[in-house]
């Protein structure tokens, strides 16, 4: 199934989404940001973008439940009067005269978020930054929107306003935008350009050629067993570091091979709208995305990935040597 009007409609969720994103970043400083329990950065730009993809969905697919990361709380009464007011003002201002939302329907548009999620019938999954880091420091974040249907990614795309259109002019253009729909391949787009080019992991023969794709933060996976990885793979290439799924974007157009997202920690259980877009996105291109035991990520089981721990992307072709030495370096 090609789902037609879904792939239209997320790409015009995701693309205004990261206009509203840029918008932020313009307008807003680093310290006029808010801290969530867990200590992650959440910005203006978070309950923005989650504001204007939930209100394109439901006007569209008004029965799709959305599994989103965000809700309203911290911008609900006097105590989140500041935050609210730069919300409406910036998610108004990148739309049009006829689509002006009202404080509440901003509120109420954030927490159709909500949903459980599960393995039957359709939802969305939404990161509406994924990188929060990476945005605040002016480097790779993504507006991330998957559709899910029966528990199986279908749609994915992923907005990187940050991100050039090649990489090898890192100074170029930049806005690209990752499309794939399950059967149907994987294609890249600028913002400013509605033609899409098809893409595919770069044509590699051995570990020996890859490169890795790591995140900046340690926290987010361990750089030490990655080392250990690498050379067991015969890797020597520097790896590239950036935030969020822009990884997952970055080695399924050929930039980078390999994705590792290792555990740090016993406990840590990832969320299904940091992976969704982009597993789709990566098996389209030619690659294979499978949890540290080699098992495929598990998106039925509600809002997160409880089944799984860590995450390896890579090329088909390499993904066992990947996961061998993987296994190997982890003691698993």
């Amino acid at each position: 199934m090609y789902y037609s009007k879904e792939r239209s409609v997320a790409i015009q969720a995701v693309l205004s989404a990261s206009k509203v994103c840029q918008s932020v970043f313009q307008h807003l400083v680093a310290n006029e940001t808010l801290t969530k329990n867990d200590k992650s950065p959440v910005t203006v730009a978070d309950f923005s973008a989650q504001a204007i993809v939930n209100t394109c969905l439901e006007k569209h697919f008004p029965n799709d439940p959305i599994v989103g990361e965000e809700d309203s709380k911290d911008l609900q009464g006097d105590a989140g009067k500041i935050l609210r007011e730069k919300v409406f003002s910036l998610t108004n201002g990148v739309l049009n005269e006829n689509e002006k939302l009202s404080e509440q329907q901003i509120l109420d548009a954030i927490d159709r978020g909500n949903y459980t999620g599960g393995a039957q019938g359709r939802h969305w999954a939404l990161d509406p930054i994924d990188g929060t880091k990476g945005f605040l420091r002016g480097g790779q974040y993504a507006v991330c929107l998957a559709l899910i249907v029966d528990g199986a990614v279908q749609l994915g795309v992923v907005g990187c306003p940050n991100l050039p259109i090649n990489h090898k002019e890192p100074e170029g253009e930049r806005g690209s935008l990752f499309i794939a729909v399950r059967g149907h391949g994987a294609f890249q787009r600028t913002f400013s350009d509605e033609k899409e080019t098809p893409i595919q992991f770069a044509d590699i023969l051995s570990t020996e050629e890859a490169t890795f794709c790591e995140s900046v933060e340690a926290g987010h996976s361990s750089h030490g067993d990655a080392i250990e990885i690498a050379k067991e793979l015969g890797i020597t290439r520097e790896p590239v570091r950036m935030d969020s799924q822009a990884k997952y974007c970055s080695i399924s157009r050929g930039d980078a091979d390999i994705y590792l997202r290792l555990p740090t920690s016993k406990t840590y259980i990832e969320k299904i709208w940091d992976h969704a877009s982009g597993n789709v996105l990566v098996t389209e291109a030619g690659g294979k995305v499978t949890d540290i035991y080699g098992k495929p990520l598990d998106f039925s089981i509600g809002r997160t990935l409880e089944k799984n721990k860590g995450v390896i992307a890579s090329k088909a072709s390499i993904h066992d040597r990947v996961l061998e030495a993987v296994q190997k370096v982890l003691k698993i």
